[in-house]
């Protein structure tokens, strides 16, 4: 295959957020794609393969348009763009773009940034109840919050409640001081982050004065029914079978739920079953409810989280072959 090279013009406006500070950007698709990059008087000269100057020209016009759109590029961005040229899916990034679900109190546009997030988002919009199962940094709270206060907002549902099991992450934290809702109160501050941040601190507190949203640990469900509501249950995965069989039997008329999850971070006690875990096998086949599978591809944080979260994957993958290897061989 011979040396090819080609010219991408970029906006003098755009040309920082699009390669980076200190070119960060553009050299990270320089190793990635094996092209050498030259910046000079508002263009791009891309020499390399054919094939992946092809790719890498593709990639800048995609982060352009998206600059063009209003969005800041960030190091996921690029490593998203990448990772799409090489399953030639690179106009699926702008498709992703378009769905804007809401904005936050400062303005920040919240959007799906992924193909498993579209996915994910799209799924919320069309069925009753869904389970959304993935690692951490997929943006499952985040975006089913976005979702619930856009719904809120449009009277689409009366309230919103959210929950989560109030179990400690393998720490014993004691008694916490304090009354009630000073307890639980730490384990709830995932939810409250979110809100604040899409909401705003001033119109939570106003709606939850109403009774309009409710933060509560799954405890606190039991015994109701909840009609014309928006319900999110958080780390479903320190569920107990009963409590997610008690949770999934309140739901009432014109009501939508979301149940989030990560069974890579469970954190109950001894070795019984998870709840979302048996919710998985047993629902699995019930029409209206949908599963959506989110992988470290799909994750939103620092691209370190990516690899921490796939090193993890890798590492318990071979142990699980290990076992399943000494259980074999016994066997024998």
């Amino acid at each position: 295959m011979g040396i090819v090279e080609t010219l991408i013009d970029i906006p003098a406006e755009h040309e920082r957020n699009v390669c980076g500070q200190f070119d960060a950007f553009l050299k990270k698709i320089e190793r990635t794609l094996r092209v050498t990059m030259v910046s000079r008087d508002g263009c791009i000269k891309v020499i390399g393969p054919e094939a992946m100057v092809g790719k890498a020209k593709s990639v800048f016009e995609n982060l352009i348009e998206l600059s063009r759109r209003g969005n800041s590029i960030t190091e996921q961005n690029v490593d998203y763009a990448l990772s799409l040229s090489f399953e030639e899916k690179e106009g699926k990034l702008l498709e992703i773009d378009q769905d804007l679900i809401c904005r936050t109190i400062s303005g920040k546009p919240v959007k799906p940034k992924t193909l498993g997030q579209k996915e994910y988002v799209d799924a919320i919009r069309k069925h009753m109840i869904v389970f959304g199962l993935g690692p951490a940094g997929t943006g499952k709270t985040y975006l089913a919050m976005a979702m619930a206060i856009q719904a809120f907002k449009s009277n689409e549902v009366g309230r919103i409640i959210l929950t989560r099991p109030a179990i400690e992450a393998g720490e014993k934290l004691g008694f916490l001081p304090g009354d009630l809702q000073s307890k639980i109160d730490p384990y709830l501050r995932p939810l409250y982050d979110a809100l604040y941040e899409i909401m705003g601190a001033d119109s939570y507190l106003h709606n939850a004065e109403k009774g309009l949203i409710e933060v509560a640990p799954l405890a606190y469900m039991r015994g109701r029914t909840l009609d014309n509501a928006y319900i999110i249950l958080d780390e479903a995965q320190n569920t107990t079978p009963a409590q997610m069989k008690m949770f999934l039997t309140r739901i009432g008329f014109g009501s939508k739920v979301i149940i989030t999850g990560d069974m890579s971070q469970r954190d109950l006690a001894g070795d019984g079953p998870s709840g979302l875990d048996v919710a998985v096998r047993v629902l699995r086949k019930i029409e209206d409810i949908s599963f959506v599978r989110l992988t470290s591809k799909d994750i939103v944080r620092h691209p370190l989280v990516q690899k921490i979260v796939e090193a993890y994957e890798s590492y318990e993958g071979r142990n699980k072959s290990r076992e399943r290897t000494k259980r074999t061989g016994g066997s024998r």
